[in-house]
């Protein structure tokens, strides 16, 4: 018999945007239901942030045993057991699992449905034979990988962020289709877990980020053994001889035949439209994703769409902080909008690479001869120098009046020395609040103080600053 619900709040998705969204809901008594039709916890937990990440740590513990040789303190070089590896990535899944759980969720007050949601209209979905009609719906379902029209590449077994991480075998020669952050974050795992690696990249690797600094990234992979081969696209796929033959072209030309044992394609995310029925509601939406306004609304107001599957910045962080303004928007009517010039990333290489703000060059486009970029080199960083962690620099994008307008930085602990100047950016501190700051001795913090008192190099050269000086002297 079908069944009908009528919760304040309904939610399409149960990963990082549309957890958020029911627990807040919940916490303030509304009535919510969420559907989730996959795993609880989406992407990030399952096949993204959180498996890949717990990889990564497990390499650098095996690169770290030759590293130590730096500090005296050598070891012997014993077989690398990637199944251990592994484990350690299902560990760590599990330990973060019940957190996102449904019994968790249930607890919490929200009614839990699992099950394909599709809209029969403007103001309802269904859910197998339950009926729901919410006042608002919060469409979260994510993105999946993007699988490029390869010729051949239905016709070999491939790996995508969704299988990699159920390998129990180190593979023997892995090619990566891709040199975005996920392509060489595996990559980099891979090499140091001891597998032969080959990245093919149709544009220039790392390409959304600051070429300089991404420059040091690529080359640390390199020289590590990782073998990236950028303006090279792949033609063609073939299994041969038990392995997979990867034909790709170069910038010049010439041809790149690369037998790799394994294949992973990262070339991209797709955003989860399919099968939700937005015709039905009157949901505009292309094959990006679903168009919405700077408040996260959809064609059908009733309608929000939000993380992944909206488009845009597909970051983890990005949809908690869309489920944020969401809330605001739902529960307090209060008018929110989208700022995607304050979103921070970080590819989480060694050495890891991060971003917030403008680039360089957007800043330059926007405010012209105004803009000032300050660096900073891990090499003169104390901190960086007892941990022999000395290549890695920090650039600051100072505009007009030194207002802090975006931030780069490659080198060790990137990610956290972002996190900082993320918070500068949002709160529209300038290189006067940044070089104010007292950071503890020694911290990689006192980059940002470095590079922001650079700011003010030219003062002392100053003709009337030198004669307020020679003025104020005469005071006694």
């Amino acid at each position: 018999m079908a069944k009908s619900l009528t919760p304040d709040i309904c939610v399409i998705g149960a990963g990082s945007a549309g957890l958020s969204v029911a627990a807040a809901a919940a916490a303030f008594g509304v009535e919510v239901v969420l559907i989730e039709k996959g795993l609880m916890g989406g992407d990030c937990l399952n096949y993204g942030c959180v498996p890949s990440k717990a990889l990564l740590a497990a390499a650098k513990a095996a690169e770290a045993r030759d590293a130590g040789k730096r500090f005296g303190a050598g070891c012997t070089v014993g077989e690398i057991d990637f199944s251990r590896a592994n484990d350690h990535v299902r560990r760590v899944i599990a330990a973060i699992a019940p957190h996102d759980s449904q019994e968790r969720f249930e607890g919490l007050g929200v009614t839990v449905l699992r099950g394909a949601a599709e809209f029969t209209g403007p103001e309802s979905v269904k859910v197998g034979d339950t009926e729901i009609r919410a006042r608002r719906f919060v469409i979260a379902t994510g993105s999946s990988p993007l699988v490029p029209p390869i010729p051949g590449l239905d016709q070999v077994p491939f790996l995508t962020n969704e299988t990699i991480f159920d390998l129990r075998e180190r593979p023997e020669h892995l090619a990566i289709v891709g040199g975005g952050p996920i392509g060489l974050e595996m990559a980099q795992a891979h090499r140091r877990l001891g597998a032969k690696v080959t990245v093919l990249e149709a544009q220039k690797a790392l390409g959304r980020d600051d070429p300089e600094l991404a420059a040091v990234v690529l080359e640390k992979l390199r020289a590590e053994g990782s073998q990236i081969l950028e303006e090279t696209a792949v033609e063609k796929v073939a299994a041969s001889g038990g392995g997979i033959m990867v034909t790709a072209k170069a910038a010049d030309g010439s041809t790149q035949e690369v037998m790799a044992s394994h294949l992973l394609v990262a070339a991209g995310r797709s955003a989860n439209v399919s099968g939700l029925g937005l015709d039905s509601a009157g949901i505009d939406h292309d094959r990006k994703g679903i168009k919405v306004d700077k408040g996260l609304r959809t064609s059908n107001r009733r309608v929000y769409a939000i993380g992944d599957v909206a488009g845009g910045l597909q970051f983890t962080h990005v949809a908690g902080h869309q489920a944020g303004l969401v809330i605001r928007s739902i529960l307090f009517r209060l008018p929110v909008s989208m700022n995607n010039d304050i979103v921070p990333w970080v590819t989480f290489t060694a050495p890891e690479l991060g971003h917030v703000g403008l680039s360089e060059a957007a800043a330059r486009a926007r405010y012209g001869k105004n803009v000032k970029v300050l660096t900073a080199d891990y090499a003169g960083n104390d901190r960086a120098q007892a941990e022999a962690e000395t290549v890695g620099r920090l650039k600051l994008i100072a505009g007009p009046r030194g207002r802090l307008l975006g931030a780069d930085i490659v080198g060790a602990q990137a990610g956290e020395v972002v996190t900082l100047l993320s918070l500068a950016l949002s709160k529209r501190m300038t290189m006067k609040d940044l070089a104010g700051f007292i950071a503890p001795y020694p911290t990689l913090g006192e980059l940002v103080r470095r590079a922001a008192i650079s700011y003010y190099a030219e003062a002392p050269k100053n003709a009337w600053v030198r004669r307020v000086i020679t003025a104020l002297r005469l005071f006694g």
